[in-house]
């Protein structure tokens, strides 16, 4: 066999060879096919599956209330005169608020959360500090924890934009009231009670203070 032809066949087989290894790696196609288009806008029926849909369920509320309800579309007219607004933000913000107010009140010392009560709440809190005062009753608590905190109701004017949100609290403390003997006359030293609260919160959304007002209590 001369030269020339060992060449050929030699080049004929690494031909062969490479088609082979394409078609194994890239497949075959059957028939006719149109050709792919380039930077062409989808159709409209073949968005991705993963678009975001706007006016889908805000989970930020129905996490908290349920939908359709008169609360979950006050919190929702909340969030859109203020977006920023965040129920489960609040929410941390009342536990924070609840211990601070309640303990504040529970020792007598209520300077440090008077811009956080109404004029209102703060007068009635500060008539019962007033009278164990009169009385030389000393209460002695200790903050243990929120075991249940829930989002019992909320309302918007939207004339004023004044916005009120209810929480209802079920808190552990330990409390005991001592004479100006220092002896108890209410409650055990150490026993741990559940008190149940449910308090009403409000502020006008839009606004630059950021603060809630407690308005109004109950249990």
């Amino acid at each position: 066999m001369n030269q020339p032809l060992l060449q050929l066949l030699v080049l004929a087989a690494i031909a062969v060879f490479l088609i082979l290894r394409l078609k194994s790696v890239l497949g075959t196609r059957d028939g006719f096919e149109k050709p792919v288009a380039r930077n062409q806008p989808e159709k409209a029926d073949k968005k991705r599956s993963f678009e975001v849909i706007d006016g889908g369920p805000d989970h930020d509320i129905i996490d908290h209330v349920e939908e359709n309800t008169s609360a979950a579309k006050a919190l929702a007219a909340m969030k859109r005169v203020e977006p920023s607004f965040g129920v489960a933000d609040f929410l941390q913000g009342a536990r924070g608020a609840y211990e601070m107010i309640l303990m504040g009140f529970e020792r007598g010392d209520l300077a440090a959360v008077k811009p956080f009560m109404s004029a209102d709440v703060f007068e009635a809190f500060s008539e019962v500090v007033e009278d164990r005062a009169s009385k030389g009753l000393k209460v002695e608590a200790d903050f243990i924890g929120i075991r249940e905190l829930t989002l019992a109701d909320a309302t918007f004017d939207q004339g004023s934009n004044e916005a009120e949100v209810t929480v209802r609290f079920v808190a552990e403390i330990t409390s005991v009231v001592r004479d100006q003997s220092g002896d108890v006359v209410e409650g055990k030293p150490g026993e741990i009670k559940r008190i149940k609260d449910v308090w009403t919160f409000a502020r006008s959304m839009g606004e630059n203070d950021p603060n809630w007002e407690l308005v109004a209590t109950g249990e």
